[in-house]
């Protein structure tokens, strides 16, 4: 009994060792990790002039909305951000369709195709086309200066295809036997039995595909460069920052954005616009992103 209880102790020792090991990791991770995002913020709220001078950690210094106001007021920012919007909740809503639909049908074992398609899409994330020939297929395709060009394209991930896939080829078969059994379809079956049963899974996709469509930019200087009504709110801020930039830090360039604006404060600012909705959506979808991105990890 003395033997038990001495090891007893020692293993509840070693535990609260690891405990306050693993919390202290914890904490100061977390601190690495927040603290570029608060210093961010800070210089964002701070005046412009006045952040030149550094020395601005967690809090600003002084005071100021200005730099949010240069980026609120830059021209066609407004029609960027309801592009923006609509191409991420559109694309997001196809592609997570798209998605879940192909790899429903690779994950059936009766799919004569399964492998050779799945080879098949494995080699495109590898390799592709090129710049030139992509936009060459999208200018023959009627995609260029459209609004689908930012969400026809992206449908398809091949990624995304196979972490679903491999997420309903984990649900047991019997479930789907004793659907047919009663007499329902594939599309039965999809719609109201797997599809349920793969939240954690949809949403992690839905979540890779939605920041990917929220931060893109590339594809609308590249296809939509000449439309000012398809223009993106990503891109809008690029071209702001690069003016902004360009001008410098003199006192004439300050001048002209607003007085006390630099390219810093107002890369922050921009910065900070950029990823707000995208934090503000990730607590919602947490849960099942954890879930979603531990498939595969145990098997029965």
């Amino acid at each position: 009994m003395e033997k038990i209880k001495s090891s007893r102790k020692k293993t509840s020792v070693w535990d609260k060792v690891f405990v306050v090991c693993n919390t202290l990791f914890m904490v100061a991770f977390v601190v690495i990790t927040l603290y570029p995002v608060l210093n961010t913020l800070a210089i964002s709220f701070n005046d412009g002039t006045d952040a030149l001078r550094g020395g601005i950690y967690l809090w600003p210094r002084k005071w100021t909305l200005k730099n949010y106001i240069t980026v609120l007021e830059k021209q066609n920012l407004i029609t960027g951000a309801y592009i923006t919007v609509a191409r991420t909740v559109i694309g997001t809503l196809l592609a997570l369709a798209a998605n879940a639909l192909l790899a429903f049908i690779v994950s059936r074992k009766n799919f004569l195709f399964k492998r050779g398609l799945s080879l098949f899409w494995v080699i495109t994330m590898y390799v592709n086309g090129g710049m030139i020939p992509t936009f060459l297929l999208y200018k023959g395709l009627g995609l260029t200066n459209s609004f689908w060009v930012y969400v026809i394209p992206g449908m398809f991930s091949a990624f995304n295809m196979l972490v679903i896939r491999t997420y309903m080829t984990g649900i047991p078969d019997s479930l789907e036997e004793s659907a047919q059994l009663d007499g329902a379809g594939y599309m039965t079956i999809f719609v109201k039995i797997i599809s349920p049963l793969c939240k954690p899974v949809y949403a992690t996709v839905a979540l890779f595909v939605a920041v990917g469509q929220w931060n893109s930019w590339f594809d609308a200087m590249l296809y939509n460069r000449m439309s000012q009504n398809l223009t993106t709110l990503q891109y809008e801020l690029m071209k702001l920052l690069s003016s902004v930039t360009n001008q410098g830090t003199s006192a004439e360039a300050m001048k002209n954005a607003a007085g006390t604006v630099t390219p810093t404060s107002v890369r922050a600012a921009a910065t900070v616009l950029t990823m707000l909705p995208i934090v503000c959506l990730y607590p919602f979808l947490q849960r099942y992103f954890v879930t979603g991105l531990t498939i595969g990890g145990v098997k029965e």
